[in-house]
């Protein structure tokens, strides 16, 4: 598990931004089985979170459209959390940083770890922007 004082500034980037923290199983049931839509970000300390995933996520919220609800889980010290909102997202396996978009319970959209990497912040919002224009 990540050491509090490394995590807390990275968890405060989406926070601040108006992200509710899920922080154990049952705030995730509650979160996703939300009527209307709910965004999950699995927030990271690897450079692409840092560099890609929490910027376009913030970025993404520049739409006319967006998610009612914007949550996040932290990877490697929200434990439960985390592994409680994975059951929500099979079939897709275990990745960090990832973006779920759920439409009333249901996961209508994912973004892994391996569509993250190697693009950049403003990438990662056009994609959300489309998205959200889709289902919100």
């Amino acid at each position: 598990m990540y050491p509090e004082q490394i995590v807390n500034p990275m968890k405060a980037e989406l926070t601040s931004a108006g992200f509710t923290q899920l922080i154990n199983t049952s705030d995730v049931d509650a979160a996703i089985k939300t009527e209307g839509t709910v965004l999950v970000v699995v927030n990271s300390v690897c450079g692409c979170a840092a560099g890609a995933a929490r910027p376009g996520v913030k970025k993404s919220l520049e739409n006319a459209k967006k998610p009612s609800k914007l949550t996040t889980v932290f990877a490697g010290f929200d434990v439960d959390a985390v592994n409680q909102a994975r059951k929500y997202f099979a079939p897709y396996p275990s990745s960090s940083p990832a973006i779920a978009l759920f439409k009333n319970g249901e996961l209508v959209h994912f973004v892994e770890r391996h569509n993250i990497e190697g693009r950049n912040a403003n990438m990662i919002a056009e994609h959300l922007k489309m998205v959200y224009d889709e289902f919100c």
